[in-house]
């Protein structure tokens, strides 16, 4: 019987994660791959038989690669938004609305910028240390073209009424379309941000391409779900 061989998005399709992590597998010689023409596929066989043997180790790595590549659905590089400047807490609102229009992530930012406004004077979605985790009080999917998460850091922090009074400059904007996006984003912020090394990065990165490294690093995949 002849050899069966997938590309890459099949493999990836198989194992649920990015074609970025196949090739990084490929790249490691985690299963057997060969170039036909241009392309690379990937062996079948080689493929199942690697994810039938998987030791606790394995299954934890493959676990957390899953966790990443489904939060990088939402949080992707041209969502990050550096250094801007804002007054006060209703300014970092309404500049980071428009930005979400100007990303085709919704379809009007005066209606995002009144949503969060009034999820904010219920209670203060800061945080602490800094954060804030802002959101509309209501999931809108008829409203939010794409769900997504905008990452924005201010230059100077902000009077956010936060639980520990210290102003913020680190802000992410949910805009999702279901409580189970909703709640595995929160999870998945709230174990990064543990982190105090994670926070401090996240607050002195100078590139865009780093703030998303940082993003998408989880140590530990938990429980995470």
């Amino acid at each position: 019987m002849a050899k069966k061989f997938l590309s890459k998005s099949e493999a990836a399709k198989i194992l649920k994660v990015s074609e970025h992590v196949v090739q990084e597998m490929i790249n490691t010689n985690v299963f057997a791959s060969k170039l036909v023409g241009k392309a690379i596929k990937i062996d079948a066989d080689s493929l199942n038989e690697w994810m039938e043997n998987l030791s606790e180790n394995e299954e934890k790595q493959l676990a957390l690669k899953r966790v990443i590549c489904h939060f990088e659905e939402y949080m992707r590089p041209e969502n990050i938004f550096l250094d801007f400047h804002a007054d006060n807490k209703y300014e970092a609102i309404r500049i980071l609305s428009e930005k979400a229009k100007e990303l085709k992530l919704v379809r009007d930012a005066r209606w995002l910028y009144e949503v969060v406004v009034a999820r904010e004077e219920l209670i203060s979605t800061a945080i602490g240390n800094g954060v804030a985790l802002l959101h509309p009080r209501h999931l809108h999917p008829s409203k939010i073209k794409v769900p997504s998460i905008l990452f924005g850091r201010t230059t100077e922090g902000v009077d956010f009424d936060a639980p520990d009074n210290q102003p913020v400059n680190i802000f992410f904007m949910l805009l999702l379309h279901n409580d189970k996006q909703h709640l595995f984003s929160l999870s998945y912020i709230s174990k990064l941000l543990v982190n105090p090394h994670v926070l401090k990065e996240l607050g002195t990165a100078t590139s865009i391409t780093d703030i998303h490294k940082i993003l998408t690093s989880l140590p530990d995949s938990g429980n995470i779900k």
